[in-house]
């Protein structure tokens, strides 16, 4: 597996941010939503997940409840938070179940999935000027 983006932007152009360490989240596993061209999935959505949010992607096929040790995966438990596919970010949003978003902790390939509109709607992080959420 090569390495993380050295200079990755967020959604809002500035560093991409830690999403988070507890647990280690990250395609590479680098508590950041990095990624590169052998991330297919595009793990780039930073998300605080919610019970709904991983209720509805137990139903759509992704289950985020079950630990994968195998792949370094510890399950998740509302209130973690995780880089997620943002195709299924994207699913859980028009269904209704999005989870809320850390813009500055999402990657800006994101938007090549999901609207900037649709992660600002669900934002719950406040950037430096919060005049661009409006």
């Amino acid at each position: 597996m090569s390495l993380p983006e050295p200079s990755a932007r967020n959604v809002l152009g500035g560093p991409l941010e830690e999403c988070g360490t507890d647990p280690m989240t990250g395609f590479f596993r680098d508590g950041c939503c990095n990624t590169g061209p052998q991330d297919l999935g595009s793990h780039t959505v930073c998300a605080v997940v919610t019970a709904d949010f991983l209720a509805h992607q137990q139903r759509v096929g992704n289950d985020l409840l079950t630990p994968r040790p195998e792949y370094n995966f510890p399950g998740l438990q509302p209130g973690d938070r995780w880089c997620v596919v943002a195709s299924r970010w994207m699913q859980a949003y028009l269904d209704g179940a999005a989870a809320p978003v850390v813009l500055a902790a999402t990657h800006e390939r994101a938007v090549d999935v999901v609207p900037l509109e649709a992660l600002k709607a669900n934002a719950i992080d406040v950037p430096i000027d919060p005049g661009g959420l409006i």
